[in-house]
């Protein structure tokens, strides 16, 4: 009985360290997905600011555009 005790307590704790390990790396995933859907998002916004731009103010001259 005397040894039983702390081994037992140690199954528990490993078990728990396992068990957060895991809960850990699901949370890390999720995190990963949510931020690409999120720049996903950002990018279909900038897009769309875009296209409400020119069917407001018309297209953009050519003395105004960016040369490369």
């Amino acid at each position: 009985m005397n040894k039983v005790l702390p081994l037992a307590a140690l199954i528990i704790a490993l078990g728990l360290i396992l068990f957060l390990y895991q809960r850990l790396r699901n949370t890390e995933t999720a995190l990963e997905m949510a931020q690409k859907r999120f720049n996903d998002c950002e990018q279909v916004n900038f897009q769309l600011q875009n296209q409400l731009v020119q069917a407001t103010r018309g297209p953009v001259p050519d003395s105004l555009k960016v040369r490369d």
